[in-house]
């Protein structure tokens, strides 16, 4: 942007009841802005009414207001932002300028409470700030979706290995049905040639031979029925005993599962609710607890480094004399009941809250952690129920295949008894067409008539073995295609798996290397590197044990002999820590390139870092936001070069 265009686009805000604030109507240009005074002027809170116009909700109310309200305009450009108090809660409402502030609330708004600076202090995980602005729940939905895939291919391909595991014993079975087609025709073609034979010796006439001929093809025809009647009797009877053995299984499947309770279901329903009215009860008390702390540090504001100051004008003792001195002997005027009291009560009053805070925050916790197990309860009970429900309908098919092959087998009884009689008929009226002549042709008619029966069986037991090779074989003509299409899925898994630790890695160098200019801008002697590692930890979800991956921060320092090693962020100072955690939220504004989508930038609470470091953090950054903001005691102002705006009454 131009000179003249930034030129046409002051910042002019109007704010009302927001922090410490009454009423005030405040107007920067582009480039840096410098907030200077002593502390308790407003400076925080000013900075929190820039950061509602821009989209953030991290802002409080006026503790004697049920309502504030924010106008930041920027240009010919207005946002505005509502806050009311309803129920100890601040809700907010309007148009402000930034649709998601999650990203400037973390790495451009760089207040004291800012969650990235706390987040280092407290020696939190950081993956979750360093990724949260990254938008990986599509590349994991797809992950998902992927692994489903490959379940249901990799159970495709058990079920060909089973196939084909079964293949050689149906190969040996037809081997073992042509031996035993080939034994039937041979017995078969000696039996017609006895039969020829017999033949050709009996004399009758052309009358009685063809009436006994017609009787015994009827009779052959008749005993085919029998015993094709009898084979449908074997099958239904071996197809009952399956099913009678399967429902013995799904039985005894069914008796395994527990039993759920009465009302176990609704318990943990109610229980889920409850805890959820906890969990929206606690955030609400968060929330409030939050204003009141955000309130009360905007309230005293440093007082103690304002009055640190003129203790400094009046001594030249070392930090440790003004510090005693400054615990020892400072006052302020209560602004909730109007008294002077010690800055320390205040102080502690304020710890205190703090602590409260905190503990309410690990309630939360507790709480989250709590429903969590709960709705993973919940849901392996419905999945208990549901396969209880399929066992159930199994059961209720089984015994209505029972009752039709029951059916069967009692209209197949009574066809056989029928054919039985039927058969005991037709053998009458042979043998009162045969004599003793005819005897033995009878006879060899029967066990013609019976072999032909049996070579017939046999081949159609052949052709249904050939037949389900067939199909097994071509079912498993489709194994190079699943195989394929499972490895083609496993890529897929593998490059998107590939790619968010590819997206969590080049996260992590861009923030270690940004550190790193950050660092060496600052220039600390005893700090000699700040760094994030990317490492995997088996951690609790629920009651599941998974592999995540974690952001671990490291500090190398070194000894006065120059001596590098590595130590942790409990063991740094308070003011160590604070500068560390400065880092890394600067370290963030740059990462995410926040001077593209933010025009602002917001700086606060300094007084770790002392006027000079500031001064040069304050140039560096000045290149990047259209609007620097930057909130500083007299004295670290002073350091800051005097082209750029200041701001001394708000």
């Amino acid at each position: 942007m131009s000179a003249e265009e930034l030129a046409e686009r002051d910042i002019h805000i109007h704010v009302e009841n927001v922090g410490g604030i009454d009423r005030t109507d405040v107007e920067t240009a582009a480039g840096v802005t410098v907030l200077t005074g002593r502390n308790a002027t407003n400076r925080t809170s000013l900075l929190q009414a820039v950061m509602a116009g821009l989209g953030s909700d991290s802002v409080s109310l006026k503790g004697d207001a049920d309502e504030g309200t924010v106008e930041l305009s920027i240009g010919d450009d207005t946002y505005t932002r509502t806050l009311t108090r309803e129920n100890g809660v601040v809700a907010t409402d309007g148009e402000p300028y930034l649709d998601d502030p999650t990203v400037a609330d973390l790495f451009a708004f760089l207040l004291e409470s800012n969650e990235a600076r706390r987040a280092v202090a407290r020696s939190d995980d950081l993956r979750d700030l360093i990724m949260r602005p990254i938008d990986t729940d599509v590349i994991r939905a797809e992950i998902s979706d992927l692994e489903d895939r490959r379940r249901e291919l990799d159970d495709q391909l058990e079920e060909l290995d089973a196939l084909q595991d079964g293949l050689p014993d149906l190969e040996a079975k037809r081997r073992r049905l042509d031996e035993k087609i080939e034994d039937k025709r041979d017995a078969l073609e000696a039996k017609e040639a006895e039969l020829d034979d017999a033949d050709r010796d009996v004399d009758e006439t052309r009358e009685e031979k063809a009436e006994l001929e017609d009787t015994l093809d009827e009779l052959r025809r008749t005993r085919s029925e029998l015993e094709n009647v009898r084979y449908d009797i074997d099958t239904h009877e071996e197809s009952v005993d399956a099913l009678h053995d399967e429902r013995a299984e799904l039985e005894a499947d069914y008796d395994e599962l527990p039993d759920a309770p009465a009302g176990e279901r609704s318990e943990l329903d109610a229980e889920i609710e409850r805890l959820r009215e906890r969990e929206s009860s606690l955030e609400s008390e968060l929330s409030e607890l939050q204003s009141i702390v955000q309130f009360n540090e905007d309230m005293l504001d440093g007082d103690d480094v304002g009055r640190l100051d003129s203790l400094n004008e009046g001594s030249s003792d070392g930090d440790d004399a003004v510090t005693d001195q400054l615990v020892a002997d400072e006052t302020v005027t209560c602004w909730t009941c109007g008294s002077d009291v010690d800055t320390d009560q205040i102080e502690a009053t304020l710890d205190r809250l703090r602590s409260l805070r905190q503990e309410t925050l690990a309630d939360v916790n507790d709480v989250r952690e709590e429903l969590d197990e709960l709705v993973t309860e919940r849901s392996a009970l419905d999945e208990k129920q549901q396969q209880r429900d399929r066992l159930e309908r199994r059961l209720d098919r089984i015994e209505g295949e029972l009752d039709d092959h029951e059916t069967t087998l009692d209209d197949l009884a009574a066809e056989r008894d029928a054919l039985t009689d039927e058969i005991e008929t037709l053998e009458a009226e042979v043998e009162q067409l045969e004599n003793e002549e005819y005897t033995e042709l009878l006879d060899l008619h029967k066990e013609a008539n019976q072999l032909e029966f049996e070579l017939g069986r046999v081949e159609g037991d052949r052709e249904e073995v050939v037949a389900e090779i067939a199909d097994i074989e071509e079912r498993l003509d489709e194994r190079d295609r699943l195989e394929e299409r499972r490895a083609d899925v496993q890529d897929e898994l593998e490059e998107l798996r590939t790619r968010i630790e590819r997206i969590e890695t080049e996260a992590v160098e861009g923030f270690n290397d940004h550190m790193a200019t950050v660092l060496d801008l600052l220039d600390y002697e005893n700090i000699e590197r700040i760094w994030i590692e990317r490492v995997e930890q088996t951690v609790r979800e629920g009651r599941r044990k998974v592999d995540k991956s974690v952001f671990e921060l490291h500090v190398v320092r070194t000894t006065q002999s120059g001596t590098a090693y590595e130590d942790t962020i409990d063991h740094l100072s308070e003011s160590e820590r604070e500068v560390t955690g400065l880092v890394f939220a600067l370290a963030g504004y740059l990462v995410h390139d926040l001077h593209e989508t933010v025009p602002v930038m917001l700086l606060d609470s300094l007084e770790a870092v002392d006027s000079d470091r500031i001064a040069r953090l304050v140039d560096y950054f000045a290149e990047y936001p259209d609007y620097l903001v930057v909130a500083l005691l007299p004295d670290d102002a002073a350091a800051l070069d005097d082209d750029y705006e200041r701001v001394t009454e708000i």
